[in-house]
């Protein structure tokens, strides 16, 4: 299931040429038809996830990196329920709207379509990116990697900024805290 409150998904652009965060974010079916425009474009779809709770340094190189391997980036998020299988009871630190609305915001993110599930496989599916990004520290397993294969596309594991994540983030707040 996937789902958003705004599903605009559009090249809407403000008064300045930029895009608006807002017109980024996307609902599966909204997404598809901008999906087919890409491929009649010949474009290369890239497609990366994550729960991307507290945004860091690690976060944007990778994303970076995500978006310069094709021609639009989309971002799948994890809903605050599936972040809290996966991190425990006291993440998300941010809710699903104001992480998927940050991410958004980021130039090199072209769309941002959250969802239910554990793994994005079935999101992975109905998109079907050219490419297929993920951590290096995934190598081990990546979802929907055999999808994207199968149909020509390619799976790239970018490298991990050493010391930037999430964990080490909160853990330095918690030691300032205490003191």
């Amino acid at each position: 299931m996937y789902s958003i409150r705004k599903t605009t998904c559009s090249n809407t652009q403000d008064i300045n040429g930029m895009r608006i965060a807002e017109s980024k974010q996307c609902d599966t079916k909204s997404f598809l038809k901008e999906r087919e425009a890409l491929r009649v474009a010949g474009k290369k779809l890239v497609f990366t996830n994550g729960c991307f709770d507290v945004l860091h340094r690690g976060h944007i190189t990778y994303l970076q990196f995500a978006r310069q391997q094709g021609d639009a980036l989309v971002v799948g998020i994890n809903a605050d329920a599936s972040v809290k299988r996966a991190k425990g009871p006291t993440r998300p630190i941010y809710p699903e709207e104001d992480r998927a609305l940050v991410l958004a915001a980021l130039e090199c993110v072209d769309y941002v379509i959250r969802f239910e599930e554990d793994e994005p496989a079935s999101l992975i599916a109905q998109i079907m990116p050219d490419i297929l990004v993920k951590g290096a520290d995934w190598a081990h397993y990546v979802s929907g990697r055999e999808m994207v294969e199968a149909h020509g596309g390619k799976v790239v594991l970018a490298d991990i900024v050493p010391g930037k994540s999430t964990t080490n983030t909160l853990a330095k707040l918690k030691d300032a805290e205490n003191a």
